[in-house]
């Protein structure tokens, strides 16, 4: 038995796919296949049943993965420990982060981050808040770039910056020329929702629904981006909070208002596994990413961290109280 070996089968359960898989590992598809075989006969199991559509492991093989997960996890925390003692900044990084941050936050400092540390290779991933807690306990991903807390006890949190929410106003919005905003009853009640799987969650449905509710539109609408989400208001078909960067672009178009003071924020942070060693680089990365923020997020404001469960958006901010 091998570390190669395990690499292959961790790999290929993650892809389900014997061409994907072999892609990732730099092997061939035939290589991948004998790797697997001789890996079953030396050990008197089948890890992986082939009759399956897509591939699925067996149940011992279940156990035998998550096992070789964590082995390969110890491995490579060997290999960290050694790097950051020797302080050398290079080898691969998985970065994950979540949709409502990517396209916004990693044009701002990917270009840097690369000439921050010239000897490291990034790979980076959109997930789900969820998916991530899931991908970094599992060793999938290095760090992640997330709203905190997770309420994980086996990560580790550390802070970048606080970004706030901003109100997103259609052309009629009674609103549109006041110099700030303060959340409205009505606008509770056309409050638009990204997907849960996103952001938004149950809770804020819940708290949405106090009162009044407005009866269901003729059309209904399963949004999974920001940018959907605005010219949806744009439109005048709802109302919408959205996070600063994502309007950071349109702060002169009229369309977005700064909450009054209290201004909601949320926590972005660099999220590790509480087995992560390399305190340089996250050093390294931190600083990078922080140099390449806009001066407005910078700035010290008066401001509440807003709450969530299972979301990195705001909740306790829809009741309008603090």
């Amino acid at each position: 038995m091998t570390l190669q070996q395990l690499r292959y089968i961790v790999t290929l359960d993650q892809e389900r796919h014997f061409a994907r898989a072999a892609e990732l590992c730099a092997v061939t598809q035939p290589g991948l296949t004998i790797q697997l075989k001789n890996l079953e006969e030396e050990i008197g199991v089948k890890i992986f049943d082939r009759s399956r559509v897509p591939l699925k492991p067996t149940t011992v093989g279940d156990e035998i993965i998550e096992k070789a997960r964590k082995v390969l996890r110890d491995v490579d925390a060997i290999q960290n420990l050694v790097v950051n003692k020797k302080n050398d900044l290079q080898g691969n990084l998985n970065i994950g982060i979540i949709p409502t941050l990517s396209p916004y936050l990693v044009p701002l400092f990917i270009r840097a981050l690369e000439e921050a540390m010239p000897k490291m290779k990034f790979v980076i991933k959109e997930s789900s808040t969820m998916e991530l807690i899931r991908n970094l306990e599992a060793g999938r991903i290095d760090v992640a770039i997330m709203s905190t807390p997770t309420g994980n006890s086996s990560l580790k949190e550390f802070v970048l910056f606080q970004e706030p929410f901003v109100a997103y106003l259609h052309p009629a919005h009674p609103d549109l020329k006041a110099k700030t905003y303060q959340l409205r009853e009505q606008d509770k009640l056309e409050l638009l929702l990204l997907r849960d799987e996103y952001c938004f969650n149950a809770q804020l449905i819940d708290i949405c629904s106090r009162g009044k509710r407005k009866t269901p539109e003729q059309s209904v609408y399963d949004i999974n981006s920001i940018e959907t989400l605005k010219n949806l208001v744009r439109a005048s078909l709802g109302f919408a909070v959205v996070p600063w960067l994502s309007v950071m672009n349109e702060l002169e178009d009229g369309f977005c208002k700064s909450f009054k003071d209290p201004v909601p924020v949320r926590d972005i942070s660099l999220v590790v596994s509480d087995s992560f060693t390399r305190k340089l680089l996250l050093e390294k990365m931190s600083a990078t990413i922080w140099n390449c923020l806009p001066a407005p997020l910078k700035k010290d404001r008066k401001h509440k961290r807003v709450k969530w469960n299972d979301s990195p958006y705001f909740l306790k901010i829809l009741e309008g109280h603090q």
